[in-house]
């Protein structure tokens, strides 16, 4: 039987685990407090970490979780926090990344931004060799899948999201390896894409088209490859209706999207011309495009085509250009850049080091940054404070409530 150990929490560290100081050393307990005295057990394969099994002494700030999943599913890290806490702690997040970059900034208040809930998710799917259909979200810190009913932080939009999901489980049958099936509520229905499966037949497809009907799926693709189209998945994008890449990138909550734009559009002042980088669909440049004339670029071919075609049935707006580019590789230069006096961009979680490095080397005096990960920003940060521009505005976006996770929208000037 295992061992257990008595532990005193100081703090909440910046995954969401409580943290215990051991002889100089960080032990993580998952669902602790700070201030909380707490009983653990062993974490197999995890010496730094432990499982909490019992709560001695709770912190006044304990809230009960909302969710009967909590816990177990592996999507939310923190639902019982009291929220003014939760939020100062989510701020600190951001100050404490600059001040460990040796960027000195002021950093606004957290605007929160989970609106009506998620407008998208992945669940996966797995059959045991007994026969066994799971479909649910991730165990947290264990490779198995926790099977769920319902999910309280989506959007009203992805009503049976979840029960369609199941269907498509079941009439597919992941046998060998999961099945990943991700659903997008489009304005006008839901949007799946499911990766792992075999070939589908006629059988298979007949079923599956039944099932869209029944679940109002606007949209059925297989690896980003159509299978039923009942309807073009739509979204409105300020001014502009976008057709939906298959699969592609979309922010998790319209109101984050509308939020995140909107900072970006205000910190974009001044300037006539604007360079959207990594564009994705539209939802900077269409918004950008009702005051500045906007040139788009991306990798992701299809959302440029998404983009491409709105522009032509959209009213109102200043010109927009979209072209394929991959950034990473092909950053725009220098040279390429004089053409512009303004630049807005939200990379992948990864940042977007060349492009800030050409940007650093040229002569634009504004750049608006949009990112999803505080670590890759400050290093990108940091190359364009060295090569000349202050950073003047930061304010930290909570779009993924309940997670460790925080946006942040940020403005260099020089």
């Amino acid at each position: 039987m295992a061992m257990t150990e008595r532990l005193a929490i100081d703090h909440v560290g910046h995954f969401g685990d409580g943290v215990a100081v051991i002889n100089g050393a960080n032990i993580y307990v998952p669902y602790a407090l700070g201030g909380e005295t707490v009983e653990v057990l062993p974490s197999p394969g995890h010496p730094d970490r432990r499982a909490l099994a019992h709560i001695i002494s709770a912190s006044p700030e304990r809230i009960d979780p909302f969710c009967p999943h909590f816990g177990t599913c592996g999507g939310c890290a923190i639902q019982h926090w009291q929220p003014d806490a939760y939020r100062n702690w989510k701020r600190n997040l951001v100050i404490e990344m600059f001040s460990h970059a040796g960027i000195d900034c002021e950093v606004g208040e957290l605007i929160d931004a989970h609106g009506t809930g998620r407008r998208r998710m992945t669940l996966h799917a797995r059959q045991s060799p007994q026969g066994i259909l799971r479909v649910g979200f991730a165990a947290a810190g264990r490779h198995e899948i926790i099977t769920i009913d319902h999910c309280p932080i989506l959007d009203p939009a992805m009503h049976g999201a979840i029960e369609a999901a199941n269907e498509i489980a079941e009439l597919l049958k992941p046998v060998s390896k999961p099945l990943d099936i991700q659903v997008t509520a489009a304005d006008n229905g839901l949007d799946v894409d499911v990766r792992g499966s075999g070939p589908l037949g006629t059988a298979l497809l007949s079923s599956l088209s039944k099932l869209a009907e029944r679940h109002n799926l606007a949209r059925l693709t297989r690896h980003s490859e159509l299978v039923i189209m009942r309807k073009p998945p739509v979204v409105r994008v300020g001014k502009a209706q976008v057709t939906l890449p298959p699969g592609s990138f979309m922010q998790p909550t319209a109101l984050g999207e509308e939020t995140l734009a909107e900072l970006a559009f205000a910190r974009a002042k001044g300037a006539k011309h604007i360079a959207d980088l990594f564009c994705g669909f539209g939802p900077f440049a269409f918004r950008l495009a009702e005051k500045f004339k906007v040139s788009a670029f991306d990798s992701d071919a299809g959302a440029i085509v998404a983009l491409q075609n709105a522009v032509k049935l959209t009213q109102g707006l200043k010109p927009i250009r979209a072209e394929t580019r991959d950034l990473f590789r092909r950053p725009l230069m220098p040279q390429e850049l004089r053409d512009y006096d303004g630049v807005v961009f939200d990379p992948p979680r990864q940042g977007a080091q060349a492009q800030s490095q050409q940007l650093a080397a040229s002569r634009i005096a504004l750049v608006v940054a949009v990112s999803c990960n505080p670590a890759t920003f400050a290093r990108d940060a940091r190359i364009l404070i060295d090569g000349g521009f202050k950073l003047d505005s930061v304010t930290p976006v909570d779009q993924f409530r309940h997670t460790p996770h925080v946006e942040l929208v940020a403005r260099f000037r020089r």
